[in-house]
This record gives structure tokens, C-alpha cells and sequence, in this order.
């Protein structure tokens, strides 16, 4: 299967991402939490939730977060993991291995796609644990399934703001549903037809008031611009720009003739 091109997708509402909420636990660096809500907000993802973090709410975390800073300011603040997972229908662990647990465990992409599926009939919480000791035995306890990010053996150390992009995207990548076609930028919204011929009769009212044809019938300048312009395929931003430079040019004919610079025969 061929991975949808997620920079052509939107992410749809709310309603979805209300479903899958990232818990936090222990956090002992507030930056790590600003990077994780960053990472969450590139995926359109918001639900975040710290439990009994030992700095925060720190001016590193916002600085961190990037431009999420509306993820820290509403993430909720626990003080257990018990209370911020009391409400979901499944709990996925994130831990490099389920020791003492005995816990069914997924790769990433696997975890996502069981998520998605149990979001349909309540709230999903993918849970992190400490940087240096990860989830106690006891939390684990309180997960229904691990999740294990292979990483090299040799070097498995994965940091607690990576962990959680490469879980948010997973998950916008097992939600294709969940995605709609980008709404157009701005400057991509093709001018209506209306937009166009008031265009292009500020265009032919320019082009005599700063005496363009010279004499000339103004019909054959006209038809050529016309065809000119139509094939440009004019957004809207574009439509806009134009008739500024025109409105700019008609000022400055007035000026022109109202100062005697330009004769009006």
C-alpha cells in the first residue's frame, strides 16, 4: 500500500483528534514537553496530557514548543496516570520492553491502526514514560498493550519528543479518513467570472484614460488582452493585485491632467 502524500491533506476537525490523546508522565525536562506538543501540532493532533510533570508550566517548554504554545496552554495536569487514562477505551505504552509486564506488544504502525479503530467508540491515550527510567511497573500495569519503537540496539536511546512524532504520525497516517483535500490557499482561488470583467473593464477604462490607443479603435487591444489574461487562469489575490496597479494608474492620469502635465483634447 502506498503511503497517502500527507502535504496535499488537511486535517478535517476536531473530532477525531479529540480521540487520541499523548500522556506524558513524569516528564523531569520541560523542554521535552514543548518539543512533544510541537510534535503533536504538526500532525494536527492536540490532546495532551501531563501527569505530575516535574517542571511545569517553565518558559523553556514554550520556547520549545514553537509556535504550539496553545497545546501547553490548554494540556491537562494530573496527578496520577490512573485519573488521565480513567476515561479511555484502550491505553498503548510506549516502552523500549515490557520486562515484568506481560503485555501484547506493537510495532508503531501497528499500535496507530489498533488506535484508530478503538477511537470509533471512545478515547485512546498512547502513554510516555520518564527519559531516564520510562513507565514503572505498576503504570504498565494500568496499559492494555506496549509499544515498542525499534530503534538500533546499539544505541537505542530515542528521545521522548521523537518517540511521540513518530506515534502522531503513524497516526495521521493510519486515519486517511480522517483527511480531506486541502482547502486552496488563498492565492490559489481561481477569480469568478464576475471578478474578471470587472477587471477587465478597469483595465479598458485605464488604458483610455492614460491615452494607450492614441487614436486607435481600443476593440483589437482589448480582444488580445482578453484572451491574455483568460489564459492565465487569474486567482483572485492575483485579480486583486492588477486592478490595485490599475487604480494607482488611474490616480496618477488624474493627477497628471489636473496638474496640466496631460492635455485632454
Amino acid at each position: 500500500m502506498n503511503d497517502p502524500d500527507l502535504s496535499a491533506v488537511a486535517w478535517r476537525g476536531d473530532a477525531f483528534a479529540s480521540r487520541i490523546r499523548f500522556v506524558l508522565v513524569g516528564t523531569q525536562h520541560p523542554g521535552n514537553i514543548g518539543a512533544a506538543a510541537r510534535a503533536l501540532k504538526t500532525m494536527g493532533l492536540s490532546e495532551l496530557v501531563l501527569v505530575a510533570p516535574e517542571d511545569f508550566p517553565a518558559d523553556e517548554a514554550f520556547r520549545r514548543a514553537a509556535g504550539a504554545d496553545d497545546l501547553l496552554a490548554q494540556a491537562r495536569v494530573t496527578a496520577t496516570l490512573a485519573e488521565a487514562v480513567s476515561d479511555c477505551r484502550l491505553v498503548l505504552g510506549s516502552t523500549a520492553r515490557a520486562r515484568r509486564v506481560a503485555l501484547d506488544e506493537y510495532a508503531p504502525r501497528q499500535a496507530a491502526a489498533r488506535a484508530v479503530q478503538a477511537s470509533s467508540e471512545g478515547v485512546v491515550a498512547f502513554v510516555f514514560g520518564r527519559e531516564r527510567t520510562g513507565l514503572t511497573n505498576e503504570e504498565l500495569q494500568l496499559c492494555h498493550a506496549a509499544v515498542h519503537i525499534p530503534a538500533n540496539p546499539e544505541y537505542s536511546s530515542l528521545n521522548l519528543a521523537a518517540a511521540v512524532q513518530i506515534l502522531a504520525y503513524e497516526v495521521r497516517l493510519a486515519a486517511p479518513e480522517q483527511f480531506a483535500a486541502a482547502e486552496p490557499a488563498a492565492d490559489a482561488v481561481l477569480a469568478s467570472h464576475a471578478q474578471l470583467e470587472g477587471f477587465f473593464t478597469q483595465l479598458g477604462q485605464t488604458l483610455d484614460e492614460i491615452d494607450f490607443h492614441k487614436g486607435r479603435t481600443p476593440d483589437s487591444a482589448m480582444r488580445k488582452l482578453r484572451r491574455l489574461f483568460l489564459r492565465s487562469d487569474l486567482s483572485e489575490q492575483e485579480v486583486r493585485l492588477l486592478r490595485g496597479i490599475l487604480a494607482d494608474a488611474q490616480r496618477m492620469a488624474r493627477l497628471a491632467v489636473e496638474g496640466g502635465v496631460v492635455r485632454r483634447e
